[in-house]
């Protein structure tokens, strides 16, 4: 692809995101940036969330991920079902009860000051750290299609994106992400399944010979019963459960678009069927990694060493230039998707949770909005250089295997505080919640790494036992 038609595609997408949030930042204040004045409409909630919820780690590392573990990831998927019914049935109702914008406060509430700041704070790093590792693979694939044909460095590229990210978010917030999601999740959904027409069409199958050729590859094993081995069904059914619950039922990005909905009800619908039709998009996506494994294998490419360059390789390279437009469309909208909102709810926890921002002034509020805003943007920038520098691994091993670590605490904290009605001595919340990843991580390095996306489970079970042990009975 040539680098006008990319810089067009993106000058165009962009100014489309602009035009949206000129519209619906129209008389935005400092509430109509962190709760869209609780107007957002459901189905709009629920489409904008799969988009926010899949992001370019979907996009670009579910199907290059295929190739090492087939299928299996889909294990997790089916786990994702059971967490969505507890944030449906009993998260969203404690949320809506107490009218909350940070739902750390939940913590305050519950335990005291410092649960309250210690949830909120593993909530900014957790968060930090998916989106970076997010707009990570975007920054590469505009690096391949558009800056290594003009000698600009990485860094540029990681600048760009963020920059053009904060331009058309920093005034409306949430109600602007509610409407932009939307739009970029139908982008990202429409590149995937144009790119799997074109590759049956390349590969000359229909679509039962399509279906038949991947279920009779070795690619298509879901299920493992191994107990040794480190995809064991049960353990990876229970870790997709946990990782629902604590990446969107646990997390301000993603229940800060739910409490956008007018009513409890809204909310709970726009999570059913936002689990629906997430399952059936990583449907797709597995689908599209074989498809991927099987286009190069019959054509004699070789695989790159880091798979989350296969799908990009072959887009750009291969496929022709309609599939390398379509890619770079989805690929900018699944990256702009998770990261707008992600920046969004970074500004509203840290301003909300410790900036006391409910309790200042009109006037005061926008510019110290604006520092926040700025100042995860300049985070994120970082973060990125320094994960381009040390990892060696699929961006979706990594992004779960830091959220073990990360929400594990969280986990913990919200279980405890949902399933007891023991009383902790708040101040030693914080030490806990420390030691307990630094437990499961000792724990995983000498178990050969069996537990893989489970260690958010055992994170999450040692804090609990570490809150049971500085607790005592209500009196």
């Amino acid at each position: 692809m040539s680098p006008g038609l990319v810089i067009g595609l993106i000058a165009g997408y962009f100014a489309l995101l602009v035009v949206i949030a000129r519209v619906t930042s129209k008389g935005a204040t400092s509430q109509t940036f962190f709760t869209a004045n609780k107007q957002s409409p459901w189905f709009l909630v629920a489409f904008g969330m799969i988009g926010a919820s899949l992001s370019g780690v979907t996009f670009i590392s579910v199907p290059g991920e295929v190739g090492n573990s087939f299928f299996s990831y889909f294990q997790v998927v089916l786990g994702y079902l059971l967490g969505y019914l507890v944030i449906a049935k009993v998260l969203l109702p404690l949320y809506y009860k107490l009218n909350l914008v940070s739902i750390y406060g939940y913590l305050e509430h519950r335990f005291g000051f410092w649960s309250y700041k210690t949830g909120s704070a593993f909530f900014l790093l957790s968060r930090t750290i998916q989106a970076s590792f997010r707009l990570f693979l975007v920054a590469i694939v505009l690096q391949t299609a558009l800056f290594d044909a003009f000698g600009v460095p990485f860094w540029v590229s990681v600048a760009v994106t963020i920059i053009l990210i904060w331009i058309y978010t920093f005034q409306g917030g949430i109600k602007t992400i509610v409407w932009t999601d939307a739009l970029q999740t139908s982008f990202l959904l429409i590149a995937v399944i144009t790119t799997i027409y074109i590759i049956t069409k390349e590969l000359g199958w229909g679509l039962g010979e399509t279906i038949a050729e991947i279920q009779s590859s070795e690619m298509s094993k879901i299920f493992y019963f191994d107990w040794g081995n480190a995809r064991f069904f049960p353990k990876q059914f229970i870790s997709g459960a946990l990782i629902a619950i604590v990446m969107t039922g646990l997390d301000q990005d993603m229940m800060q678009k739910n409490l956008t909905c007018k009513t409890l009800k809204d909310a709970q619908k726009n999570i059913f069927w936002f689990s629906v039709v997430l399952i059936i998009a990583n449907i797709l996506f597995l689908s599209l990694g074989a498809l991927l494994y099987l286009y190069a294998e019959q054509n004699g490419i070789a695989i790159p060493d880091r798979t989350d360059g296969l799908y990009p390789l072959l887009a750009l390279n291969h496929l022709g230039t309609f599939a390398g437009v379509v890619f770079l469309l989805g690929i900018i909208a699944a990256a702009y998707s998770s990261a707008d909102s992600a920046l969004t709810a970074l500004t509203t926890a840290f301003c909300v949770d410790f900036l006391n921002f409910e309790k200042r002034e009109e006037n005061e509020k926008k510019p110290i909005r604006l520092k926040v805003h700025i100042a995860f943007s300049v985070a994120l920038f970082i973060i990125i250089l320094i994960f381009n520098g040390i990892n060696d691994d699929s961006v979706i091993n990594s992004i779960f295997r830091a959220a073990g670590y990360t929400y594990g605490p969280l986990l913990g904290l919200f279980s405890f505080g949902l399933l007891t009605k023991r009383i902790v001595t708040d101040k030693y919340v914080l030490a806990v919640c420390i030691s307990a990843p630094i437990l499961s991580y000792i724990i995983d390095m000498n178990t050969g790494g069996w537990l893989g996306f489970f260690v958010l489970a055992l994170n999450g079970a040692l804090t609990f036992l570490g809150l049971l042990a500085i607790s005592k009975s209500k009196k």
